[in-house]
């Protein structure tokens, strides 16, 4: 058996660490790229969403280096997300090929129901060993998320362009190398001392931007464009909505976990939407709410094509803008999205900001929704 699973930003170094410490075979795909998108869209039924075109492509690339196995997530409510399992598996097997799927569905009532998932894969291993696994690679997701937020902060204040993202694909490869929780810790040491080191001017008062959105296109860098890296180039700090180890807490773990998670979105919410609609749709305007009453300067709304939680929290943003006084921008991406035309819009929408920002770090006047 040799495992894979679909790329979701940097999930793949979690993945790694829990199936590599209970010595299971894994076949990493090839990273998202435009043939990954293009295998997945011939296949995929045409008015799907990104994701699943992404994923299907992921899927098809690693079968291709032998995978036989394939390791996702699974859904609940009006998301299409909690479908996509089904559709894919029926996709691989009219396509002739012979691929099992493992779906770890959210729990319903207790985390031993996920424990029972995974064993699926792990076969006869102890479930002491599978605990030490998961929770190894829990250390690597919060160790992953204190990465991207430390480059967030240091984007926009370095005096040499360029060192954050060379740091930063270094800093990854120190957290994907790690075997075991000391070397974790020694490398995480490692990655602070260095991001110390790069020249910064923390005088800089940055432009200050919320990311909310679809969880997967915010954190899949290849299908939101690299967003975070152009926005940290163009002087802007970036705060997003939820990282890889909240969203693990919240869909797998049942909250169960210390961390922030969506629950304080979901609270800031109504009354602009008082019920689950799917997906992340309520927490994008809880989010929206809570930069809005932290003073960021703005926020950017980041979606698939056809995302239904995501169309009806886009409807409402309007409102929460008009309220708050906070401009949002709505950027939705599917297989035909370019970074030249993105790139443009961004850069308008981050020069309004800039220019509408005062003496005292506010942005004031209209506010306003751009959908590309």
């Amino acid at each position: 058996m040799k495992v894979t699973f679909p790329h979701m930003g940097h999930m793949y170094i979690c993945l790694k660490a829990m199936l590599r410490y209970l010595d299971i075979d894994i076949v990493v795909p090839p990273k998202s790229s435009k043939r990954t998108l293009t295998i997945g869209t011939q296949h995929s039924p045409e008015f799907a969403c990104l994701p699943l075109k992404l994923n299907l492509g992921n899927f098809i690339e690693a079968h291709e280096k032998g995978a036989d196995t394939i390791l996702m997530a699974g859904g609940v409510g009006p998301c299409r997300f909690g479908y996509y399992a089904q559709i894919q598996r029926e996709i691989l097997k009219d396509l002739g090929y012979e691929m099992n799927m493992v779906v770890l569905e959210p729990p319903e009532r207790h985390i031993s129901e996920l424990l029972v998932r995974i064993k699926k894969v792990t076969g006869n291993k102890p479930w002491t060993d599978v605990v030490k696994a998961i929770r190894f690679a829990w250390y690597k997701a919060r160790a992953v998320d204190e990465l991207e937020q430390r480059a967030h902060k240091l984007r926009p204040r370095e005096k040499e362009p360029g060192r954050v993202d060379e740091l930063f694909k270094q800093a990854l490869e120190w957290i994907d190398e790690a075997e075991d929780r000391e070397q974790l810790n020694e490398n995480l040491k490692r990655m602070r001392r260095e991001f110390a080191r790069i020249p910064a001017d923390y005088t800089r008062k940055p432009v200050r931007i919320g990311l909310v959105g679809e969880i997967y296109v915010m954190l899949e860098p290849f299908a939101n464009l690299e967003i975070e890296r152009h926005l940290g180039r163009m002087g802007v700090e970036v705060e997003r909505s939820i990282y890889l180890s909240e969203w693990i807490n919240d869909h797998l773990f049942m909250g169960l976990l210390k961390v922030k998670g969506s629950k304080e979105a979901r609270n800031s919410a109504p009354p602009y939407i008082n019920h689950f609609v799917g997906g992340h749709g309520q927490e994008t305007i809880g989010s929206t709410v809570r930069f809005a009453r932290e003073k960021y300067d703005g926020v950017i709304q980041v979606q698939p094509f056809t995302c239904m939680p995501e169309i009806v929290a886009e409807s409402i943003l309007p409102t929460v803008s008009r309220d708050f006084g906070i401009p949002t921008f709505c950027l939705i991406v599917d297989e035909h999205s370019g970074d030249a035309g993105v790139l443009t819009r961004l850069e308008a929408f981050v020069d309004l900001l800039a220019r509408k920002k005062d003496k005292t770090g506010e942005v004031k006047g209209e506010v306003e929704c751009v959908d590309i």
